[in-house]
């Protein structure tokens, strides 16, 4: 009986320094850089990442086009489901300016990816990730995480995990017709 009290005033201690923990990193994240959510409306952060067939890519490169820009992995069961839609939405979206690019953010060879993204049908580039990239997005702690990119170059959305398609195709249409005016100026 006496041994209760003390093992409940254990786990409350436990769980408060838990809370304060977690209180103290998100003001210290805070204060770092951007918080997930506040990279929407703004310009995207350049990268550039080597493709499977090993020519850099940088992002600004697409500037004009709406980019659909996927972090996932080989293991990731959800991002299995996605791949096949992405195809399609390339094919069917590719002539108006659209461009699906695919992030790796997994530890498997360029072999080991390049045949994956072969075996699934991709015909969007395949980069191979880096976590810095990662965290210039705010960090990317769920795969898939799919970011929508407009004409101009802003991130105008994002999406955590496995979506229905009707929402790429929505966050698609937006990209497509936002940014204009800058692309036109070019």
């Amino acid at each position: 009986m006496k041994k209760n009290p003390l093992i409940l005033f254990f786990i409350a201690a436990l769980v408060a320094a838990m809370l304060f923990a977690g209180v103290r990193m998100s003001h210290k994240n805070a204060a770092n850089g951007p918080v997930k959510g506040q990279l929407i409306g703004s310009l995207a952060p350049d990268f550039a990442l080597p493709s499977l067939e090993g020519k850099d890519l940088k992002l600004s490169d697409l500037r004009g086009k709406a980019v659909l820009l996927n972090f996932w992995a080989t293991y990731c069961g959800p991002c299995k489901l996605e791949m096949p839609w992405f195809v399609e939405l390339q094919k069917e979206y590719g002539p108006q300016g659209f461009q699906v690019v695919g992030v790796a953010m997994d530890d498997a060879s360029t072999e080991d990816i390049a045949k994956f993204a072969k075996e699934m049908g991709v015909n969007y580039p395949i980069l191979l990730g880096k976590e810095s990239v990662g965290e210039s997005y705010g960090g990317v702690n769920v795969l898939p995480t799919t970011f929508f990119v407009d004409r101009g170059g802003k991130l105008i959305a994002r999406e955590f995990g496995l979506q229905s398609r009707s929402v790429f195709v929505d966050n698609i249409k937006k990209a497509l017709s936002q940014g204009q005016a800058v692309q036109a100026q070019k």
